[in-house]
């Protein structure tokens, strides 16, 4: 499980991860991720999950699945890193081998990305 430390709350910081920030897309999340200088304690990770997903069921199974994903990879991130998780519709039918995937493949493309902008 993803650790409350860990845990993006501030709506100021979902904007500027959402708009400032390297976005990657995959099948059922699209990744965006903004390095901050300013931010020295860890990354931390936010979730949308629309209610395009479905009803409120599926929303929070989405949702403990991309939290279980996000932190099997949140140590690969660097510690400036501010990464929100916008659950696509697709999400809800998909299995958590398949999301934990196309987060991992996400978050590695939008650092990269995000790098290449930081240079």
């Amino acid at each position: 499980m993803l650790p409350a430390a860990r845990r993006m709350r501030r709506s100021f910081d979902f904007e500027r991860a959402v708009r400032g920030g390297a976005r990657a897309g995959r099948s059922t999340v699209v990744v965006h991720l903004a390095r901050t200088p300013d931010r020295v304690d860890g990354p931390l990770v936010g979730l949308v999950v629309s209610k395009a997903v479905g009803n409120a069921v599926h929303r929070n199974l989405v949702k403990r699945r991309l939290r279980g994903a996000a932190a099997a990879h949140v140590d690969e991130l660097p510690t400036d890193a501010l990464v929100v998780l916008r659950a696509l519709p697709a999400a809800a039918e998909a299995d958590y081998a398949r999301l934990e995937r196309d987060v991992g493949r996400g978050m590695h493309k939008a650092l990269a990305r995000a790098t290449e902008r930081v240079r």
